[in-house]
């Protein structure tokens, strides 16, 4: 039996050190400065202090949204609960299968053709052969990249690195869904395929967290969302209503779009 999804999140701190010489140390530096976001960490180099004090707990069912400005903290707090930065204040616990939708780039060897890529994937996952082939034939009907999948990736334009991440990163189910808002990147026809199956992977996710500036996906697939901004949690609460705090205005919704979660196996 499959154990039920759960994020712990407590008092989480996330810190990158400048290290000045550089243009864009400089421009770090001159906007932590201005939203007073500077500090130290125990080695006594100066810091940018991305996240202060994260604390919240997600359970099956639940449907966050990360709202905001940006640099307001909500990759950085979506990249934290994927494990790619570690908290050096705070505990983070996440229970259940996890996928995560952050990048179009994130673990793509450009070097790699398409369909190696498309391999190289399954088998991390553990895939056996026959699952391999379904995995493969699924990716490559979904991205429509012809012959460009037994190419290099890196000869790709953004556009079909994008088909190829997305068509891939939505063939692997998880409990846990972290999503960032390029997914909804590309041309007209495929942000419409793209949405369908996306909904289909939202319904079938335990717990999902998504980043956006986008107030139609936090309204129609919400049912929580956490205003950030500095790093720290300004508002927590039910999706409309802090949605409604962050744009200062009335938000209209529709109860039959919200996207519900599967039950708990």
């Amino acid at each position: 039996m499959t154990s039920t999804a759960r994020i712990d999140v407590s008092g989480v701190s996330v810190f990158f050190p400048l290290y000045h010489g550089t243009n864009r140390s400089l421009k770090k530096t001159v906007f932590a400065a201005a939203s007073g976001r500077l500090g130290q960490d125990s080695h006594n180099r100066v810091v940018v202090q991305a996240l202060r004090d994260i604390s919240f707990t997600l359970n099956s069912g639940d449907r966050l949204g990360l709202i905001g400005s940006n640099g307001a903290g909500k990759t950085t707090l979506l990249r934290t609960l994927a494990g790619i930065y570690e908290p050096v204040m705070g505990r983070l616990r996440v229970q259940g299968s996890l996928n995560a939708l952050l990048d179009p780039n994130l673990g793509m060897n450009p070097d790699l053709t398409g369909r190696e890529n498309i391999r190289l994937r399954g088998q991390y996952n553990g895939l056996a052969a026959p699952a391999l082939r379904r995995l493969e034939e699924d990716v490559a009907e979904f991205a429509e990249l012809g012959d460009f999948l037994d190419l290099p990736v890196r000869i790709y334009s953004s556009g079909m690195v994008v088909r190829l991440a997305f068509a891939l990163a939505t063939a692997i189910r998880p409990q846990i869904l972290l999503m960032d808002e390029w997914f909804l990147a590309g041309d007209a026809n495929f942000i419409e395929k793209a949405r369908v199956r996306l909904e289909d992977m939202v319904r079938g996710a335990e717990i999902l967290v998504l980043s956006t500036h986008a107030e139609a996906a936090v309204r129609d697939w919400c049912s929580r969302a956490i205003w950030m901004e500095q790093g720290q949690i300004k508002e927590d609460g039910p999706a409309i209503e802090v949605l409604e705090s962050y744009l200062g205005r009335p938000v209209q919704v529709k109860p039959a779009e919200l996207v519900p979660a599967s039950e708990p196996v």
